[in-house]
């Protein structure tokens, strides 16, 4: 529907820009025809809408935009009637474009969730509809496929990446015992799963449910400005039919200029001025924006950043990049260097699709290091992986693939794993067995580092007046409060799942009152529709969050929420600046034509001149750049 309005509204500005060209050149034909195309397009839904109101036994801004823009056209002011209905359709089309938003970011969090499950039937899978599996059912998820309902592991072993939910950066091994929730990603093993939760209460559904909810409450604000249309639009009318009937029928004043002043009276009072008073400034705010790399969804985004107290920043793939990174090298063997150990580490790896062992082979090439060819490879799930090389055997893991074996040098080897793990590090070590036994040749440790601009961008937050930071995730206390650190945030809450993610967002916005939340997963969509403003990082974000985010960074570059706060700030001194003057002049006219009779060119060129001031104060902010 919002194409076809689209449409229209290009088709009006095409005849009201035709029909002042056609004025200016004297074409008097031509120039009608340009304002009648003008005036049927842009006015089209506008009368729809204000008919439908009259039907309903009410009057809205809709209908007024149409009898002002007539009105004008009574007293010989095409021109303006014109831009008045084209401004007026453009911002319907804004409206109806923003209103999709919930409906495509549900549509988006449905994918997330299988809608089958293989399920096991007399001795048999079969593949089951999610609707239809009930608790205590067990269900198959093979390796690479989504865990379609939460339950408990009964058989099987393999690392199942939980992002999507918990924000997890490291896949967590499960096996026998360990809870797994609908939505999330199995990976190199089958696990059988017994449902513990019907489809209408598991993770995923609950992440549908609170985003639904988030949104609208926002709608209900809306909706509360809305109830200002009503009034406004009785009291301008009423004001014109009392200007009309009055002078007729209390002392018999000739028809045709009481009609004229009251056609005066309607074209002052009418809100072209503050028509455009916001989308001049939005609209320009919004254009600036977008060429510094920062996408705002609506207008109504932009007025809701400058009231921005606090900041939550999602961890993994926010404050830090969201790839894990090899970033210690610990050689224990005597003449091992750090390229050496990464090299063997590597040689082995490289068969290996688990994320720690991709960090390892990025890191050899980025080294530049010769990687040999490894043999009869083998991946324990949960433990490492080994392979043969030269006649050895290598072994790459956690201190659990070491069990029950005799390894030289180990205790030196855990002691280095449990330094680094209190370092919010994933530690493996690297171990190297022939004929002569097994030793300890070195550990290496993985994190997902922090962004490089991320200290730097909550120092700027601070100096934009932000008040608050912290950090929402849910990784591990350990992890997050070394990013926290790290990062320079005032706080720190960790092992949340997504609903206590919202619950600590409203907590916030109680007590600070404006609330951004920054963050890249399907976990964070519930709380970036709760915050009040909700910032997506576009490059790695995934699709729900996109949909469900108010603002995209479109580079994935922290240091442009400061800008966008402050430029937020700026469009609301601005639009503050409009309304008074849009205001201002609609009184002052209305109060000269009841007193003293002003005339009609007069009253034209308070209305233009106003529309014009408040029209070249929003495009200043054209000009609003980053200037870090």
């Amino acid at each position: 529907m919002w194409r076809v309005e689209a449409v229209f509204a290009g088709l009006a500005l095409a005849g009201l820009v035709g029909g002042l060209w056609a004025e200016w050149q004297g074409a008097a034909v031509a120039s009608a025809a340009g304002y009648a195309v003008a005036y049927a397009f842009g006015g089209w839904f506008g009368l729809r809408a204000g008919l439908e109101s009259l039907r309903e036994r009410s009057v809205d801004i809709d209908l007024l935009m149409v009898l002002a823009a007539l009105g004008a056209l009574a007293i010989g002011a095409p021109f303006e009637g014109a831009m008045l209905l084209f401004l007026f359709s453009l911002s319907n089309v804004l409206q109806h474009v923003a209103i999709g938003r919930s409906r495509r970011a549900i549509g988006a969090l449905m994918e997330l969730r299988p809608d089958a499950a293989l399920v096991q039937r007399d001795g048999e899978w079969v593949e089951t509809p999610v609707e239809a599996v009930a608790v205590g059912d067990v269900f198959r998820v093979r390796p690479g496929d989504r865990v379609p309902l939460d339950g408990v592991v009964v058989e099987g072993q393999s690392e199942v990446d939980q992002a999507s939910l918990t924000g997890e950066s490291v896949p967590v091994p499960k096996g026998a015992g360990d809870e797994v929730f609908g939505g999330t990603t199995v990976g190199g093993g089958a696990l059988d799963v017994r449902v513990t939760k019907p489809a209408g209460e598991s993770a995923i559904a609950r992440v549908i449910a609170l985003v639904e909810d988030a949104q609208s409450r926002k709608a209900e604000t809306q909706r509360l400005i809305d109830r200002f249309e009503q009034p406004y639009a009785l009291a301008v009318i009423g004001m014109t039919l009392v200007a009309i009937a009055l002078p007729l029928l209390g002392w018999g004043a000739p028809f045709r200029p009481t009609f004229y002043r009251a056609m005066t009276l309607m074209v002052a009072a009418s809100p072209c001025a503050l028509v455009i008073s916001t989308p001049a400034a939005v609209l320009s705010a919004i254009a600036a924006a977008a060429r510094s790399g920062v996408l705002f969804k609506g207008g109504a985004t932009v007025e809701e950043a400058a009231g921005v107290r606090a900041v939550a920043f999602d961890k993994t793939g926010t404050l830090t990049a969201g790839q894990t990174r090899l970033t210690d090298v610990v050689p224990l063997a005597e003449g091992l260097t750090d390229d050496g150990l990464v090299a063997l580490a590597a040689s082995v790896q490289a068969r290996s699709e688990h994320h720690l062992a991709r960090a390892t082979v990025r890191e050899a090439e980025a080294r530049g290091l010769d990687v040999e060819e490894a043999a009869a490879f083998e991946a324990t799930a949960g433990r490492g992986v080994g392979a043969s090389i030269g006649g050895r055997v290598v072994r790459i893991g956690n201190p659990q693939h070491v069990d029950g074996r005799e390894v030289a040098g180990l205790d030196a080897a855990l002691a280095e794993v449990d330094r680094l793990r209190g370092m919010a590090r994933t530690a493996v070590v690297v171990t190297e067995a022939d004929a002569a036994g097994e030793r300890a040749l070195g550990v290496m440790a993985f994190a997902d580092i922090l962004r490089p601009t991320a200290a730097e961008t909550v120092r700027r937050l601070r100096a934009a007046g932000v008040e608050h930071v912290v950090v929402l995730t849910g990784d591990t206390a350990a992890v997050a409060e070394a990013v926290g650190r790290e990062a320079g945030v005032d706080a720190v809450y960790a092992d949340l799942l997504p609903e206590a993610k919202v619950e600590l967002i409203r907590e916030l916005e109680a007590r600070w009152g404006g609330v951004a939340m920054v963050g890249d997963g399907v976990n964070d969509a519930p709380a970036l529709a709760a915050a009040t403003l909700g910032i997506a990082m576009g490059g790695g974000g995934t699709d729900v969050a996109l949909e469900t985010a108010d603002v995209v960074l479109m580079g994935d570059d922290l240091g442009k929420i400061p800008y966008l706060l402050r430029l937020s700030r700026r469009t609301r001194r601005t639009l503050a600046v409009n309304i008074a003057i849009s205001l201002g002049a609609i009184v002052v006219m209305v109060v000269t034509i009841l007193g003293v009779g002003l005339a009609l060119p007069l009253a034209v060129v308070g209305h233009e001149g106003s529309t014009v001031l408040v029209s070249l104060n929003g495009l200043r902010l054209l000009g609003a750049r980053d200037r870090r």
